[in-house]
């Protein structure tokens, strides 16, 4: 049986690559809570799943959803991002895949609120496994 055909070549980064990749994702980090500054380390067709497990789709959507989580206790929540897999998708793009630590600093009392409450658990495939 043949195997379907992957939409666009799915390769290794090269020995330049992750470091570059790892300081950004690093600077994302450290900018996490300043809007301005997170958004402009991306692109205009970013794509990444937050915290919440939304996907977000483009700088104007990246936008709204940062801006409303930092208006929100949601800022009171840190995340610290630890890269498993660097994937070249094309030149200029990959995909990086992350685990997510998480810091609740909120009030205890706002942890509760539908808008605001963030998952319990979540899933990761063990290391390797993702090969």
């Amino acid at each position: 049986m043949n195997q379907p055909e992957q939409p666009f070549p799915v390769e290794r980064v090269d020995a330049e690559q992750p470091a570059a990749i790892r300081r950004l994702v690093a600077d994302a980090e450290l900018r996490q809570h300043d809007l301005e500054p997170f958004f402009d380390l991306h692109t205009n067709d970013v794509v990444m799943v937050n915290v919440a497990g939304r996907r977000v789709l483009g700088k104007a959507d990246l936008r709204h959803v940062r801006a409303a989580a930092l208006a929100s206790p949601l800022a009171q929540v840190r995340t610290r991002p630890e890269i498993v897999d660097i994937r070249a998708v094309h030149p200029g793009s990959a995909i990086v895949s992350c685990i997510k630590h998480v810091s609740d600093e909120r009030d205890p009392g706002a942890r509760g609120s539908d808008s605001t409450r963030l998952p319990t658990t979540a899933s990761h495939l063990p290391r390797g496994a993702h090969r």
